[in-house]
């Protein structure tokens, strides 16, 4: 964890069965794209407004397991009957139900050959990536502990996929680099 603190604030890092990982923090780019999912999906997966309701949603959550002092995906999310609440300090000590990366050329092969297995040890259900340069969205779901494609999606397509498929998503959102269509 000191390894973690002493970072310089322009550095993020995380602990992966032990090894530490560092990059820049995310870019303008990558950082909306959180937003945009983050946002698209906590009216009707949070709050329950126009989909079921029932999950916690986060943006780099820290996040503590047993063999990792910590990780922090760009987006995950809790089925709120695993995590009735959130933890009022601390780390969060339960594994995601969904994890989303959104690939930087920083990142990239983090995400695939280190981050991919990890997520699959600790038995998160179900894992997404954004390419934000290739405007593509994968998304995997975890299956007698290996990734089981559901789809590769990109450019304007607008989907419905688990573990979210009560919501169509429109994918053109996550690549937007100019006013969003609705201006």
């Amino acid at each position: 964890m000191a390894d973690l603190e002493a970072l310089p604030e322009h550095i993020k890092g995380e602990i992966i069965d032990g090894v530490l990982y560092t990059a820049p923090r995310p870019r303008a780019r990558h950082a909306d794209a959180e937003i945009v999912l983050g946002t698209t999906l906590m009216g009707p997966f949070r709050w329950g407004r126009g989909g079921p309701g029932g999950w916690w949603i986060l943006i780099e959550a820290g996040i503590e397991v047993p063999g990792s002092p910590e990780f922090s995906p760009d987006l995950a999310a809790w089925r709120k009957e695993r995590m009735p609440t959130l933890p009022a300090e601390g780390p969060i000590t339960v594994v995601p139900d969904w994890v989303c990366e959104i690939h930087s050329p920083t990142t990239r092969t983090l995400d695939l050959r280190i981050k991919r297995p990890f997520y699959a040890r600790l038995g998160v259900a179900y894992l997404w990536y954004i390419d934000r340069e290739a405007h593509t969205l994968t998304a995997s779901k975890l299956r007698d502990g290996q990734w089981v494609e559901l789809g590769v999606w990109g450019e304007d397509d607008r989907i419905r996929t688990e573990p979210f498929e009560a919501l169509e998503l429109a994918l053109a959102d996550l690549w937007v680099e100019g006013p969003t269509p609705a201006e």
